[in-house]
């Protein structure tokens, strides 16, 4: 493995997010002013569980470790996901995986579940129009048919399934793995709702 003999300026600056719009939503990079609702929102067993990185309990120093690392580097674009009066949802992302396609993820706080907003920001995230990738990748736990749902309704198709680490049960578990392409997008995007 050969290390750089210097670390670029660009890895100490956090990139510029684009400010993503939808009907009801707005999807804007994370600031340090949103921490303690973040740690609200997701202290929560039901979201750590069903996603593969996020701890439980959650506290504000787990918010602000997520809010310094998030867009630091080029491989992971993250989004918090906002309503009117910037009000916190919950959170999205991109993250580039090496050589493998990159992989969708996505939280809401548990009030907010239910009411399609989830959709709402993955299909802003995955709009092609303003990524440059040919594929997708996501997941969702197997026992968790809304995420699924989510998924299938922005066009994505089920791939099999999978076994991941989760943070907070400190164990793995299955996980239905989805792939979503360019001409599944297109499809997914004319239909309604």
């Amino acid at each position: 493995m050969t290390l750089p003999s210097r670390v670029g300026p660009e890895s100490f600056r956090v990139r510029e997010i684009p400010r993503i719009e939808t009907e009801r939503l707005v999807l804007r990079a994370p600031r340090f002013e949103a921490a303690k609702t973040i740690a609200t929102l997701v202290n929560d067993r039901r979201i750590a569980e069903n996603t593969l990185r996020i701890p439980h309990p959650y506290r504000i120093a787990d918010a602000e470790h997520f809010i310094t690392g998030a867009n630091a580097t080029r491989a992971e674009t993250v989004f918090l996901v906002t309503r009117s009066g910037d009000t916190v949802l919950g959170a999205c992302g991109i993250v580039e995986q090496g050589e493998e396609a990159p992989e969708i993820g996505y939280w809401l706080g548990v009030a907010f579940w239910g009411k399609g907003y989830a959709t709402e920001a993955a299909r802003a995230l995955i709009a092609f129009d303003n990524l440059h990738y040919n594929v997708l990748h996501a997941g969702a736990r197997v026992n968790n048919p809304a995420s699924r749902g989510v998924l299938e309704k922005c066009g994505f198709r089920w791939t099999g399934v999978g076994l991941y680490r989760i943070q907070s049960l400190a164990s793995s578990a299955p996980f239905d793995r989805f792939h979503l392409d360019r001409e599944q997008w297109a499809i997914a995007r004319a239909r309604p709702g």
